[in-house]
């Protein structure tokens, strides 16, 4: 799960080098085409190929889902031309707490006042990185929030769909639909590409496959709740790239916020393994 958070932290880092000299739209449209090839390609060695994969009785959410984590990209890699890898990651951290939040209404699940302190305590931390009352607010810091709120929803989404769907019958909609959706908006966006940009280009596209195959091994070898927690490494590696690659700097309030963010967000983990194994509200 680390490595997985560090092959992915490097595709953000290429995300934000190639979205600030082309269009958002294009950059992710191709990614997504070399993600759609990848998932074609892991469904054809499975028990049954393409139609087994494809197979599911819900393809309306399935469609959905896969068209809203490809819009959730896009959202993301705007804002990491506008803020930055550190401040993004470190609201976008806040994505765990909006699935907690938001899993009442979408799943029907209650979370108890344990929970929802936790959540509090989360927001108030994405408050101290945004720091409204100082000169130095960025209205621009709200998109890397609205991309959490993208990713929550899709992954409460996710487990709707697995109450029916197999989890490979996910992977295949949510890469395919979502080259379909990149390759409408995105194909009006095209621009020429320098040369070396197509070795950027090729490098985001090995290192997406190359991520999701990692994500794929991690979960066959251990639980997801085992290491979710992990996740956050990936906070750390962009971080690292955004400062030592793109000149950004870690203010003292975004360290603060973050580190009241993670604490929140495994609190919220921790309780939810606790409520699993109970069978009980925590």
């Amino acid at each position: 799960m680390i490595l997985t958070t560090l092959v992915f932290s490097a595709q953000d880092g290429i995300s934000r080098h190639l979205a600030e000299s082309y269009n958002t739209l294009m950059v992710v449209m191709i990614r997504y085409w070399f993600f759609a090839a990848f998932v074609i390609l892991i469904s054809t060695r499975k028990a049954g190929g393409v139609r087994a994969a494809a197979a599911t009785s819900q393809p309306w959410l399935q469609g959905f889902r896969g068209v809203l984590l490809a819009l959730e990209i896009c959202v993301a890699v705007y804002g990491f031309t506008l803020v930055g890898l550190v401040e993004s990651h470190a609201i976008f951290a806040t994505y765990p707490l909006l699935i907690t939040a938001l899993a009442g209404p979408v799943l029907g699940e209650v979370a108890g006042w344990r929970r929802w302190l936790a959540i509090l305590v989360g927001f108030a931390g994405m408050v101290i990185i945004l720091d409204p009352g100082s000169g130095v607010f960025k209205p621009a810091a709200v998109v890397p929030f609205v991309s959490a709120l993208m990713f929550a929803l899709y992954g409460l989404l996710t487990r709707y769909a697995a109450r029916r769907d197999s989890a490979a019958t996910s992977f295949f909609w949510t890469g395919t639909t979502g080259a379909v959706a990149m390759t409408v908006i995105g194909l009006p966006a095209w621009t020429p590409m320098q040369g070396t940009d197509w070795l950027w280009i090729s490098a985001l596209c090995v290192t997406g496959a190359t991520g999701h195959w990692l994500l794929i091994k991690t979960y066959e070898v251990a639980e997801a709740s085992a290491v979710q927690p992990f996740a956050y490494f990936q906070l750390v590696f962009a971080s690292t790239i955004g400062i030592l690659l793109f000149g950004e700097t870690l203010r003292t309030n975004v360290a603060v916020g973050t580190a009241i963010i993670v604490a929140a967000g495994i609190f919220t983990l921790w309780r939810a393994h606790v409520r699993a194994r109970r069978g009980g509200r925590s």
